[in-house]
């Protein structure tokens, strides 16, 4: 594994949440100067092709990645976008016995409106 890409693995293992690559190329930079956006867009897909990390796409946004490969699904906020886990397991033998078929992979992503943009939004606050 080249020195970046082990950067760009710690760095994401560090960050709460689900970065950004923009988020995750600002912190390598502080930490390795050197080092190119392109570098890190580059080492984030292949390391999600080798099942290293995981991406998160979310429709009309950046893609975010996580370092969490056991089975989970995300709720995002649709006000700040905040993106959080949720462990519900895996839905895969589920999701097959529904569609009568055999699914090579799935993404699981639940809208809601979290806690602190309910408070802030609150027609009582």
């Amino acid at each position: 594994m080249t020195k970046q890409r082990q950067l760009i693995f710690e760095i994401l293992s560090e960050m709460r949440g689900h970065p950004t690559a923009e988020q995750i190329f600002l912190e390598a930079k502080r930490r390795m100067p050197s080092i190119a956006m392109g570098t890190v867009y580059r080492n984030l897909g292949l390391m999600v092709d080798a099942g290293e990390i995981r991406r998160v796409v979310i429709a009309n946004e950046p893609d975010r990645f996580d370092h969490t490969l056991a089975p989970h699904h995300h709720m995002i906020c649709i006000r700040c976008g905040q993106v959080t886990d949720i462990a519900s397991g895996d839905m895969r033998a589920y999701i097959e016995k529904l569609a009568g078929l055999e699914i090579e992979s799935y993404d699981l992503s639940i809208r809601y409106i979290c806690p602190a943009c309910r408070e802030k939004y609150s027609p009582h606050a």
